[in-house]
């Protein structure tokens, strides 16, 4: 017999994890400065969401995507300065048991590892306390360094979806990359 899992109360007792130098936690709008910050630079933000105008669109994106259902989106504060410096989620399917990464960070911490940091925490929470079967990402095939983010965190490319999107008024190539539960388990060893 199948073991019933309960993904919104393991995610309400997982709403705060930490790794080696980051803390990821629920998004408030005392959060708002520190991601307008980045989410008003047009590189860091091209392939992920529009340009923020003004501090109140930041105020309104996390009203209407973190608050209003937070379970399973934390924001990536640097624990040593505790400044928010993106964000990340797990949007889990649980008919199916997998789901989906998405992440943005502020073009100021590129190329430091932050993000597959951040992603193997939620990999963990997935795949350990979840027992989800797979986890996947997607990215704008003109986006390849969010696509190495995948490669790091030891996702395969699974295929990909011409026309997949608009973005931007523009119509986008996904390629979706993904990890099961047996080669994540694999590639801890």
């Amino acid at each position: 017999m199948e073991v019933m899992v309960n993904y919104n109360l393991i995610l309400a007792e997982n709403q705060r994890l930490e790794t080696e130098r980051l803390v990821l936690r629920p998004v408030t709008l005392a959060d708002a400065s520190d991601m307008f910050e980045y989410a008003s630079d047009e590189e860091t933000v091209v392939y992920v969401f529009p340009l923020h105008q003004r501090v109140e669109d930041t105020e309104a994106a996390i009203a209407d995507y973190f608050m209003s259902n937070p379970l399973g989106k934390y924001g990536i504060e640097l624990k040593e300065n505790k400044k928010l410096i993106g964000a990340i989620d797990l949007r889990v399917e649980p008919a199916n048991k997998i789901a989906e990464i998405g992440y943005s960070l502020s073009r100021k911490y590129w190329g430091y590892g932050l993000v597959p940091e951040a992603c193997e925490a939620l990999l963990e929470l997935g795949f350990e306390k979840l027992q989800l079967i797979r986890i996947f990402a997607k990215h704008d095939e003109e986006n390849p360094n969010s696509g190495r983010v995948m490669d790091k965190i030891g996702m395969k490319e699974e295929g990909r979806i011409p026309n997949a999107r608009l973005a931007k008024g523009k119509a986008v190539t996904d390629v979706i990359k993904g990890l099961t539960i047996e080669d994540w388990k694999k590639n801890r060893q």
